[in-house]
């Protein structure tokens, strides 16, 4: 996901592929993790907060081109003015952390639900 939202990825359909990507990771959490299954998609956000954030920043030109409501929000309230870049390194994180609270509790509610499924067969 960290490269095709650079460019592949439509700005208007990224949230679409997102909810994909949670619902699908929280399967995979509440199938493969014995407990504490919040705690594994919160820090499953969390590093790939770190992965995307990566990649945007190395691909800045080309991310900016194809997401021109990130810049314009970088314009609107920015943390350093003449450097957006630096401005998406420390946003980065909280959007980790949101990212985090939504997989971990997807992650948390599939496990109930693959619980209830177990125990009804």
């Amino acid at each position: 996901m960290a490269f095709g939202t650079i460019s592949l990825i439509p700005e208007k359909i990224e949230p679409v592929f997102w909810v994909m990507i949670f619902i699908f990771c929280a399967y995979i959490i509440a199938k493969r993790a014995s407990k504490k299954y919040f705690w594994h998609g919160y820090f499953l956000g969390l590093f790939n907060c770190v992965w995307i954030t990566a990649a945007h920043f190395v691909f800045y030109n080309t991310y900016i081109t194809h997401h021109t409501s990130v810049l314009k929000m970088s314009q609107q309230y920015p943390i350093f003015p003449t450097h957006p870049k630096i401005d998406m390194l420390i946003i980065a994180p909280f959007i980790g952390i949101i990212s985090g609270i939504i997989i971990g509790l997807f992650a948390f509610i599939a496990s109930l639900i693959m619980k209830k499924k177990v125990a009804i067969q």
